[in-house]
């Protein structure tokens, strides 16, 4: 199943709390690269994100009789973006948490978020 099937099956099962979605990750993505090692099958990607972090995607192939360009390239590629996922989901998740520990402060202290220093 691709993203975007996933993401219909999401959708369909009404689940859309706040999350990573497919169009998120392609967002994050400021360009891409590719080196396929010569004499080998080896196909690496490279993801560069909008703030700058890379992340990388790698593909071989046992039989280079079988090797082919361009599904090295996707296999590379969908290795590389996986790794996104987990990224975004930190940040979701750790935007999310501050925001109850906000939320938190709030009902605790009022308007004066800081809680009182106890000396």
């Amino acid at each position: 199943m691709n993203d975007q099937e996933l993401e219909a099956q999401i959708q369909e099962k009404g689940l859309t709390a706040e999350r990573v979605t497919p169009e998120k990750i392609q967002d994050v993505i400021l360009s891409v690269q590719y080196h396929l090692f010569p004499g080998t099958t080896f196909t690496s990607c490279l993801l560069t994100l909008n703030n700058g972090f890379t992340v990388h995607g790698e593909s071989a192939c046992a039989s280079p009789e079988n090797y082919d360009e361009e599904i090295g390239r996707e296999i590379a590629f969908n290795n590389a973006k996986d790794k996104i996922w987990m990224l975004e989901g930190y940040l979701l998740k750790d935007k999310m948490h501050n925001r109850a520990g906000s939320d938190m402060l709030m009902a605790k202290y009022g308007d004066d978020t800081k809680p009182p220093i106890e000396k």
